[in-house]
């Protein structure tokens, strides 16, 4: 079928034929010539949509299913079942996120990562020490600190009579966001103010003779320096698989020997930032030739000369990756430096106060701003009041992720009529999709899916939570419902 044939049998004809293969059981082995002609009535597509209460049915997810979708520029809801009842919205909290940032800190916003000299250079030896002052950025890599210390090199600075200092504070210090998570999950990393490749470090092995070449390594896109200050053995062990230790100066790892195999690498989790990325500039400044202490913490900010500083990208530019790629440690530290508090339980329910009075929804409750903690809790109707709330579709909209809209062969539809853009989550049992559709005939529509089974995914060992039997399959059940549904509500409620 091609675009010509809109008009031959009418828009909503073809968008059923296209949606539900309906229109194509109307049409096929037709007769050449009809002795009577035979009238289509007008709302033949709606009439062919499945119904939404029946598609939820028969996605058997178990536990609980909710969809609320709404006209976007009034508010007023279209279709829902079972608004009100309360889900862990996962990562489609980051919208929200999203809007309370860009609203309260503005999106030009921007952090400032600094190296303060505490006294003079001379004959490129810094008499006095050096420090790292983080400023928050959730997304300062390797690269930016190789660049800082090239700009040291440009200062004349070659050594360091006295210490490496680092400076996290103006973040408060939390260990990981979710200690319901496994241990080893890189999506579940520590937080500072002086953040470093999202607050994880690359290990890598290599089986050798009997043993194993381990690396830990903080790699970016041009260099990939060792990393010191986390370390990991191999134990002769069959579980658990990671264990982790610390120390004031060092993170320690175990792997067990059964779950490597010949060779692989995976990303691990830093806990403690601010120092991971002390260690870090050490190496890459070795590479200029300039000779660096091991680092060490600081409670202050000191006096001294700025040798060299990195700016983030703007805030919009954050917000808009955070919620393409749904980087945890970047939604954590944007909502602490937002709601500016002392810790994330804290910084949690002062952004379910400015939503409260931003979208007038009572219920909705953040325990973070990531959505990994499954206590979050949030109905499908007030994620809707948060998307159609005057001007949350101006900030949102243009930064939400296209999401592809699947035939029921789950087959992308190319130049598909109907635009979606939204936030996907994804838990173990959780599944969510929220955003923004606009239908073929130009009408926009805000909604929110939400399903979740919190009695199976809590009734996981925290072992198991990496990768539980039955969770792909869920998820998959969940993802084939949100596409019928978007589907449906493209020819229901059009414009």
């Amino acid at each position: 079928m091609n675009p010509s044939d809109f008009g031959r049998y009418g828009r909503r004809t073809v968008l059923s034929f296209l949606l539900y293969g309906t229109a194509g059981c109307a049409l096929a082995n037709a007769p050449d010539r009809s002795s009577r002609p035979i009238a289509k009535p007008s709302d033949f597509a709606k009439l062919a949509a499945p119904d939404g209460a029946r598609l939820v049915e028969a996605a058997n997810l178990g536990g609980k299913a909710s969809y609320v979708v709404a006209d976007a520029r009034t508010g007023k809801i279209l279709e829902a079942h079972a608004p009100l009842v309360q889900h862990p919205p996962a990562s489609v909290a980051k919208a929200v996120t999203a809007l309370y940032a860009l609203e309260t800190l503005g999106g030009g916003h921007r952090y400032r990562t600094r190296i303060i000299a505490t006294g003079p250079i001379n004959g490129g030896v810094l008499q006095g020490d050096l420090v790292l002052v983080g400023g928050g950025d959730p997304t300062l890599s390797t690269d930016d600190l190789l660049e800082l210390a090239g700009r040291l090199k440009l200062a004349g600075l070659r050594e360091v009579r006295g210490k490496l200092k680092v400076y996290g504070g103006a973040l408060p210090s939390i260990e990981q966001i979710d200690g319901t998570q496994p241990v080893q999950v890189g999506y579940n990393p520590g937080i500072s103010g002086l953040n470093l490749n999202f607050n994880r470090v690359y290990l890598e092995w290599k089986r050798s003779g009997g043993g194993y070449n381990i690396t830990m390594d903080a790699r970016s896109e041009r260099v990939r320096p060792g990393v010191g200050f986390v370390r990991t053995q191999v134990a002769d062990r069959g579980t658990p698989i990671f264990t982790y230790s610390n120390s004031a100066t060092r993170e320690n790892w175990s792997v067990a020997r059964k779950a490597l195999g010949n060779a692989g690498g995976r990303w691990l989790p830093v806990r403690r930032s601010d120092i991971y990325a002390g260690d870090v500039l050490q190496t890459v400044a070795r590479s200029h030739g300039i000779t660096l202490p091991f680092p060490e913490r600081t409670n202050s900010v000191p006096q001294g000369t700025v040798l060299a500083e990195h700016l983030s990208p703007d805030l919009r530019r954050i917000c808009r990756d955070m919620l393409k790629f749904s980087t945890n440690l970047t939604a954590e530290v944007v909502g602490l430096s937002t709601s500016k508090t002392n810790g994330l339980k804290a910084s949690g329910r002062a952004m379910s106060g400015w939503a409260r009075g931003r979208a007038g929804i009572n219920k909705a409750s953040f325990v973070d701003h990531s959505g990994l903690g499954d206590s979050t809790k949030m109905t499908a109707q007030e994620m809707v009041r948060v998307l159609t709330a005057q001007g949350a579709e101006a900030q949102l909209g243009p930064i939400l992720k296209d999401i592809a809209v699947r035939d029921t062969d789950n087959k992308v539809i190319q130049n598909s009529p109907i635009k979606v853009v939204a936030k996907t989550g994804t838990l173990n049992f959780v599944s969510a999709l929220a955003g923004y559709i606009r239908t073929p005939d130009g009408r926009d529509l805000a909604f929110a899916i939400f399903a979740s089974d919190v009695p199976r995914r809590r009734a996981l060992s925290k072992n198991d939570r990496e990768a539980p039997k039955g969770a792909r399959s869920y998820n998959g059940r969940a993802k084939k419902l949100q596409q019928q549904l978007i589907r449906r509500w493209s020819v229901v409620h059009g414009a």
